[in-house]
């Protein structure tokens, strides 16, 4: 999964978003800075672009995607770890970063709370999130394909995981209960560029856990063909281009 995420997904979906994230995460001038869900690395290398002074320690749960990163991006320190339990020192970062990564947090709290540990006093939380599935031109799309090829039968996980934490309010409550205080909450649209329709539908049907969804049907093939084609005579042939939202998100710790 790993090599189909970073090969059809990282280029389009991700890099965009990295080179603004990274952008602003060096208008704040980090030393010390941790990423959490690092993957196989987009944010990482921007991060060092962009802040070249900065050590970065880049972390995954995902020891296959720790195992990937570390190979495309050896400059920050990779390891693996759980944002809920952070094997880090007290107050050992003055910027936390992650990109796209928490709507899989099991518990945001926990995971904020953790951030606000090992942040310095006057440190900052930098993240973003995606918008509505239906605001994501490439995500929107896929998920039409996916239930016209399996009415009824589809997986949600676009909609429900990476596209189901959308609301400012919530997040900020969600800060708020780990002892964080939200300072800004930015609406982005970015376009993504894909060389074809058949690379971003490859994609998400080998590199997301949709994958796992179909792997074990007998028809998964017929799926997999019906999908590529439906997103094809959709979005046409050749390059495409989608817009996609997400929101940025800056925090502190008030004390």
């Amino acid at each position: 999964m790993p090599e189909a995420y970073e090969r059809h997904l990282v280029p389009v979906l991700f890099r965009p978003f990295a080179t603004d994230l990274a952008a602003r995460a060096a208008a704040l001038r980090p030393r010390k800075v941790l990423e959490l869900a690092a993957g196989t690395g987009a944010l990482t290398s921007a991060l060092l672009t962009a802040a070249p002074t900065a050590s970065v320690v880049a972390s995954d749960l995902n020891e296959a995607m720790v195992a990937a990163g570390s190979a495309r991006e050896p400059r920050a320190d990779w390891q693996q770890a759980d944002a809920q339990e952070l094997p880090f020192e007290d107050g050992g970062f003055d910027l936390v970063v992650c990109q796209f990564g928490v709507m899989f947090f099991p518990d945001r709290p926990a995971a904020y709370a953790e951030v606000r540990r090992v942040l310095t006093p006057q440190g900052r939380f930098l993240f973003n999130s995606w918008g509505p599935l239906s605001t994501h031109g490439f995500g929107a799309a896929f998920q039409d394909a996916l239930e016209q090829s399996m009415p009824g039968r589809a997986p949600a996980f676009l909609e429900d995981v990476p596209h189901g934490y959308t609301d400012p309010a919530l997040v900020a409550s969600d800060l708020e209960a780990a002892g964080l205080a939200l300072d800004t909450a930015d609406e982005v649209t970015l376009d993504a560029v894909a060389a074809s329709a058949a690379s971003i539908s490859t994609g998400f049907l080998t590199g997301t856990p949709v994958s796992a969804a179909l792997e074990s049907r007998r028809d998964a093939r017929t799926i997999r063909a019906s999908v590529t084609r439906r997103m094809t005579d959709r979005l046409g042939s050749g390059p495409v281009t989608a817009a996609m939202t997400a929101t940025v998100y800056t925090a502190h710790r008030p004390d």
